[in-house]
């Protein structure tokens, strides 16, 4: 019997390769709003951050975000997940 293959995706903050489950999404949706995905599987441009302070810390100073989406973001997409890691 085959084992399951688990989804691994890059954090923007520390660069590390980590399971999907445990990371935090943001989206980029059509419309070019964002938002935090809780459910990991909404439609839009996405962007993985791990669950703590210090991997955000690093992608805003390095700016990991802002190259994903090719854009800035938001201060209230920040603090949402400022908020989310407290």
């Amino acid at each position: 019997m085959t084992a399951k293959k688990i989804p691994m995706r890059r954090c923007v903050g520390c660069q590390e390769m980590k399971e999907k489950k445990n990371l935090i999404r943001v989206i980029r949706t059509p419309e070019g709003d964002f938002a935090i995905d809780k459910t990991l599987k909404a439609n839009g441009r996405g962007a993985y951050i791990c669950n703590s302070k210090e991997c955000l810390d690093k992608a805003v100073k390095n700016h990991g975000l802002e190259r994903s989406f090719s854009q800035a973001v938001p201060k209230e997409v920040i603090n949402k997940l400022i908020g989310e890691l407290s």
